[in-house]
């Protein structure tokens, strides 16, 4: 089964680029930019880990992100994740990053885009990877600050594929971004959104009506509404579920615990996906393997989770039709 899930072409949906900075990598780039971290070794870091909610989490996240200040370190972060990914059969990576964890630390859009984008192009020329640029805005700041980022965007407004929203979900609904998201529909700029990981269902049901998104982020929180579970099924609205980030973030105590069969007997369009790899355990194989074990499910139901991705992902007919045709020949 392993052989067969690493050919398994393998589209993932919801990355955090700087969500996979590993350990060893954070050293170098701190040794290059001259950066103290406040750990010893490789192994303090991984010690760290242990996360007891979203929030414990993402306290680690945007301390070890201090350690990107320039393009070359973009770079370098998304091709090494580009590379591992490709090793494992994932064929497009559609990756979420946060300018304004940035800019809060001086460091400009223009060096985030640089580097990240001259990964993108080099990913394209050397692994024939493809991959998609989603820049998010932070929840837990405020909308006006988000729109600001936006318009500062507008150089790039044509290379961003869309725009999300991310970061400490409780007490930050979704809809005190309308104004930012109505704003980028009328740009043409394709929406989704984090919700329904830590917060309620209604959160779902508001980003899908007061942002018009078109996938949601997460979303295992549906269940707890029956009309939501309909509604998300009718419209078979894409759901970026991560597994092994659940985990890891104490949305289930245990794997086997997890919503994911049930949201597949309930006919939702379902995706397998990492978030962020570096603190959560593995990439799109680790997370694959670990839907294996806890719920033994068979080939054709990984068909089908990946075949659901392959459908949404922000790619033209020509590159899909190839993938579908990988899919069938796995």
């Amino acid at each position: 089964m392993r052989d067969f899930l690493t050919r398994l072409p393998k589209v993932e949906l919801h990355l955090h680029i700087e969500g996979t900075l590993e350990p060893k990598l954070m050293f170098a780039l701190a040794e290059r930019n001259g950066i103290t971290l406040p750990y010893a070794s490789v192994e303090e870091v991984h010690a760290a880990y242990d996360f007891s909610d979203l929030q414990s989490f993402l306290d680690l996240y945007y301390q070890g992100m201090s350690v990107l200040q320039t393009a070359r370190d973009f770079h370098d972060l998304a091709m090494g994740y580009f590379r591992r990914a490709h090793a494992e059969g994932v064929v497009h990576v559609e990756m979420h990053f946060d300018p304004q964890a940035h800019l809060v630390r001086g460091v400009g859009l223009a060096v985030v885009m640089e580097g990240l984008s001259l990964a993108c192009r080099e990913a394209e020329r050397e692994l024939g990877l493809s991959t998609a640029l989603i820049m998010a805005f932070l929840r837990d700041r405020n909308a006006a600050e988000a729109m600001w980022v936006l318009e500062q965007a507008s150089p790039y407004w044509e290379m961003l594929d869309a725009v999300g929203l991310d970061s400490a979900e409780l007490g930050n609904p979704p809809e005190a971004f309308s104004e930012v998201f109505e704003r980028a529909r009328r740009l043409g700029i394709p929406r989704v959104a984090h919700a329904g990981e830590e917060g309620p269902p209604e959160y779902i049901r508001n980003a899908l009506d007061r942002l018009d998104v078109c996938r949601i982020d997460h979303g295992v929180r549906c269940l707890e509404d029956p009309a939501l579970v309909a509604r998300l099924r009718d419209e078979q609205v894409v759901l970026t579920v991560c597994p092994l980030s659940n985990l890891r973030l104490k949305v289930v105590e245990r794997l086997e615990e997890h919503p994911l069969p049930r949201m597949l007997a309930e006919g939702l369009n379902v995706t397998l996906n990492s978030d962020d790899p570096a603190y959560f355990g593995g990439g799109m194989l680790a997370n694959f393997l670990a839907c294996k074990r806890a719920f033994g499910w068979d080939k054709e139901t990984f068909r089908r989770l990946a075949g659901n991705a392959i459908e949404a992902a922000f790619v033209g007919e020509a590159r899909r039709q190839e993938w579908r045709r990988r899919l069938a020949e796995a």
